[in-house]
């Protein structure tokens, strides 16, 4: 893809490191995940984004995987405090999570902001519960904690995403979702170029694929 970035469009070192750490989590390719949580750290990641990200994994790889990814961020921050290493311990949410009804619909409004739209459909409609299941806890439990801004969740997003084979529906709506947050297609792209360096050409691939598909969704539209 011959996309032109400018230096206010370029991914900092922070939300770069953030897009291996997502792959790595969601592929359970903990060895490789804790070293991309090194560098992480060392890019100025707090150690409460880092957490935010790996438990965001739950609602894409399952509860295993963010519960292996997270023992090893626990390993590795616990390293890093016997080297002396000063990690930044990050901000917790700053407001309580709605319950109940509440929820649902904090969880309605997020989606519909990040989706640029209310999100229906006849899969919904056949099954109602996920359609509960995503408003409510993806968007509402996950979206509402905003210790972790809407921009670094969707590089995460995208990340594990592309990491994940037959995903890529959902990704390619994940990047429409990034641009509505603010993401634009030249950091998409440079999202797409460190999967392939840093994970492999085969998610780096699937990234930029379905950036291209959604680009010309965009420009068909």
């Amino acid at each position: 893809m011959n996309t032109t970035r400018t230096a206010s469009e370029t991914l900092s070192l922070r939300q770069q490191s953030i897009i291996p750490i997502a792959a790595f989590a969601a592929a359970g390719d903990i060895a490789r995940l804790n070293t991309a949580l090194e560098q992480g750290l060392d890019a100025g990641l707090a150690i409460n984004e880092a957490k935010e990200i790996l438990v965001q994994a739950y609602a894409y790889a399952g509860f295993p995987r963010s519960l292996n990814a997270l023992g090893e961020l626990m390993k590795v921050v616990e390293a890093r405090k016997q080297r002396g290493a000063q990690d930044k311990q990050g901000q917790l949410p700053s407001r309580p999570i709605p319950k109940g009804d509440a929820l649902l619909a904090a969880g309605t409004v997020n989606q519909t902001k990040l989706a640029g739209g209310p999100v229906k459909g006849a899969l919904f409609d056949f099954a109602p519960a996920i359609d509960e299941y995503l408003k409510t806890h993806l968007f509402g439990d996950v979206f509402e904690r905003d210790n972790l801004d809407w921009p670094s969740r969707e590089l995460a997003t995208v990340g594990m995403l592309s990491a994940l084979a037959g995903a890529e529906s959902q990704l390619q709506s994940h990047m429409r979702i990034s641009m509505n947050v603010g993401i634009t297609a030249a950091q998409l792209d440079q999202l797409a170029q460190v999967l392939a360096q840093r994970v492999d050409a085969e998610t780096g691939r699937r990234a930029r694929e379905a950036l291209a598909r959604q680009l010309a969704t965009r420009v068909g539209g």
